[in-house]
């Protein structure tokens, strides 16, 4: 394992800013970003990787939660029902971290990373908003203002039992990888499930921390969390997620989905390196 030099922690602290930038303004929380560096980039091993990652989660869901939830993008009660099978999902996955080969899991995840890249690409110009604004979301449904139309968006919540099911698998994924569940959240409810990108972030954005907190004690109890490393990537993450916020507000849709699809395919070309 790499030796924690000042040099070596200011080079965490600047990916930290980074990935919690892309992080808060995508809904996929500064671990997917994160881990993949730490552990191909800088040598470090999966599983220290992955517990410093869901501190990032944690650092990035709590500046979004203060800074969107205001906004009308965070659809709370969505949210909170999702998280029920995120959390679930999370423990679940903490618990099989150490039993489950490397190389499996990081296969697995980058044909699943791939697939969904394909799927964002696929469907870019689809808004997922009701045409007439004054009428009803329905139950998980939402309302917001839309700093690039300058309008009210109104937008119907989809197929719940699959967006439960996804919550699981996503809760899942962040307990075993530490990267934080949005990578498959925020696609698939604005894919399959009607919530629009910006909403499906920013919704994901604040339930990830709590999916990761669910975990964390995990990791922290076999010792995987190394603290000096953990507070310099939290450090940057602050940071990062607050203009990641900004810039969210303000891009058009269509290239957040192009970002997206691009973090994606970067996340699964970096685990299956890691797996060959």
């Amino acid at each position: 394992m790499p030796e924690l030099s000042p040099a070596l922690l200011a080079v965490v602290i600047a990916a930290g800013a980074a990935a919690g930038g892309l992080g808060s303004m995508l809904g996929l929380g500064g671990g997917v970003i994160l881990v993949p560096f730490l552990n191909a980039a800088l040598g470090f091993p999966l599983n220290i990787a992955s517990g410093v990652g869901l501190m990032t989660v944690i650092a990035t869901s709590s500046v979004v939660a203060r800074g969107a939830t205001g906004s009308g993008l965070v659809n709370l009660r969505l949210g909170m029902v999702l998280q029920i099978a995120a959390a679930s999902g999370a423990y679940f996955g903490g618990t099989l971290a150490r039993r489950i080969p490397e190389h499996v899991l990081e296969l697995v995840f980058s044909a699943v990373t791939a697939g969904i890249a394909g799927i964002m690409l696929s469907r870019l110009e689809r808004r997922n908003v009701l045409l007439d604004s004054t009428l009803s979301p329905g139950r998980f449904g939402g309302r917001y203002f839309d700093e690039e139309s300058g309008g009210a968006i109104v937008y119907q919540t989809r197929r719940m039992p699959l967006a439960l099911g996804v919550s699981l698998v996503a809760g899942s994924i962040s307990g075993l990888l530490g990267i934080g569940g949005g990578i498959l959240q925020v696609p698939a409810l604005n894919a399959w499930c009607g919530v629009p990108l910006r909403a499906a972030a920013a919704t994901s954005a604040v339930m990830i921390g709590i999916t990761a907190a669910a975990s964390a004690p995990l990791y922290y109890a076999r010792g995987d969390i190394i603290l000096p490393l953990a507070a310099a990537a939290v450090l940057g993450t602050f940071g990062g997620s607050r203009a990641g916020i900004w810039f969210g507000e303000r891009a058009r849709a269509k290239w957040l989905k192009v970002l997206m699809a691009g973090v994606l395919t970067f996340v699964s070309v970096t685990y299956l390196a890691g797996a060959l």
